[in-house]
């Protein structure tokens, strides 16, 4: 190692080094040294530098070197070339730091039980498909066929609301299997449901307002209702799903409700039709609009899926939103709403300037999806091969709990009063597991239940019995007994 101990007229001693074995260069590691000193303060405003002749024969390296470096600091504005009174500080810097660096946040997706964006999913791991069922042969080459048909597209600004050719599949398709009657024009396509939920709370809230949300409920959905200054008003769930009295009781002046009344997210109920015609009447007597979240659609592994809440309503009051994330893959970031039509006009100006429809590419290969029946027979083999894995893990752990149930694509394993569970899922990360805590799906989480929901997608025969047994040791290390 080279170094350099340079007097300064500011009652320091600086110490240039270069290390000729290090991975980085030796101009890097000059500028590095050079520039941490003046950002600490041991070089301060005006102080002179060698020349890079002088610098570069007390180091043993080559003027071009120095050089380089300080021309480096200059273009940084932290050195200035003064001719013949030398190579100076500037006068005026950044401000110095001081104390410790700040740490980084805690992860927010594990702060809600979620895995980190990015990663390979995990066994139990919520809202995702099956990573060894996905259809990649089919899919890479209708990516292919729409990577060549966007290329031909008009070189204009495209549609807001997103490709037609998608736009008439969805609408075909939801009239089969959600038995909701519209048209292409109510359809608008959009990165995924929250920010289908921040377009349409662009068009409906011009100011402070509250939403009926169940409890519990959707975590990011609550989150991005505060992004929008909305107040979130709990509404308990039970056996028929949203108490709608409890709602109309505690929270009267809400003017917006979010439901998952197909399956109840994350207890898997299926809203009753009292219940759904409760909601409706309460929606048209106050004025108030309805987002429904048909997060899982036709993925219902017992019987025929219940048709969607916006096929019953005849007042307009009720935006369904679906996407692509648990059908086909959670990476598309494909979703879409369909707006009944008093409220076309404000979400179509909504999207034009704030929120238009993604990419072509992805829109056209989805479209060719459903147009050539992929999409149905995709979802009768997932429905088949999730029925079975979640056969397979209630096996597996209903020899291990008298306390179990579950409902859609996750099972709820039921834990003891008061114990973490929060605790137990960042513990089985270290196992390569991923369930969700079940308190976090709570607006209260101290007086939440507790448990861990347990995913079922990509349980698989190989791994699961391992998988089980490592999240046991997990939940033996906070729970007694």
């Amino acid at each position: 190692m080279n170094k350099k101990t340079i007097p300064s007229s500011e009652h320091h001693a600086l110490v240039f080094t270069v290390e000729r074995r290090s991975g980085k260069t030796l101009a890097d590691q000059l500028t590095q040294s050079i520039e941490a000193a003046i950002l600490d303060g041991r070089l301060l405003a005006g102080a002179r530098l060698p020349s890079w002749r002088d610098l570069a024969s007390q180091l043993g390296i080559a003027r071009g070197t120095v050089k380089v470096a300080y021309d480096r600091l200059i273009d940084r504005q932290l050195l200035v070339s003064r001719g013949p009174a030398g190579t100076r500080v500037c006068d005026h810097l950044p401000p110095r730091t001081t104390g410790e660096r700040r740490r980084p946040p805690d992860d927010p997706f594990q702060t809600l039980g979620m895995t980190t964006p990015g990663a390979p999913p995990l066994v139990f791991q919520l809202g995702v498909p099956a990573q060894d069922a996905f259809p990649a042969t089919t899919w890479s080459r209708l990516l292919v066929q729409a990577s060549r048909q966007s290329a031909r597209l008009p070189l204009s600004y495209p549609d807001p609301r997103g490709e037609l050719t998608l736009r008439r599949e969805i609408a075909a398709y939801l009239a089969v299997a959600r038995s909701i009657v519209c048209h292409e024009e109510q359809i608008f396509i959009t990165t995924g449901f929250t920010a289908a939920l921040g377009l349409i709370a662009d068009a409906l809230i011009a100011g402070p307002c509250k939403a009926w949300v169940e409890d519990p409920g959707y975590p990011l959905a609550r989150a991005g209702l505060a992004l929008k200054g909305i107040t979130a008003a709990p509404v308990p769930v039970d056996s028929e799903g949203l108490d709608v009295a409890h709602g109309m009781a505690h929270a009267p002046d809400a003017s917006l409700a979010v439901v998952t009344p197909g399956q109840q997210a994350p207890l898997g109920i299926t809203m009753s039709l009292a219940r759904r015609r409760a909601l409706l009447d309460w929606a048209a007597a106050s004025d108030a609009f309805i987002i429904e979240d048909d997060y899982l659609g036709e993925l219902q592994l017992n019987g025929r899926a219940a048709p969607a809440l916006a096929s019953l309503d005849a007042e307009e009051r009720v935006i369904h939103v679906g996407t692509f994330s648990k059908t086909i893959s959670p990476a598309l970031r494909l979703g879409f709403l369909v707006a009944p039509p008093r409220l076309l006009d404000q979400i179509l100006q909504r999207a034009m300037f704030l929120s238009p429809a993604p990419a072509a590419v992805t829109q056209i290969a989805v479209a060719s999806f459903l147009a050539e029946g992929h999409f149905l027979r995709h979802l009768r083999k997932m429905r088949r091969l999730y029925a079975e894995r979640s056969g397979l893990l209630m096996s597996i752990v209903g020899t291990a709990t008298k306390e179990r149930n579950g409902g859609g694509l996750a099972h709820i394993f039921n834990l003891p009063d008061g114990v973490d569970d929060a605790a137990i899922a960042r513990r089985a990360r270290d196992f390569g597991l991923g369930p969700s805590p079940l308190s976090s799906w709570y607006t209260d989480t101290a007086q939440a239940r507790r448990g861990l929901l347990l995913g079922v997608t990509n349980v698989i025969p190989q791994s699961i019995g391992a998988a089980w047994q490592a999240l046991q040791g997990a939940i033996g290390e906070f729970v007694d007994g």
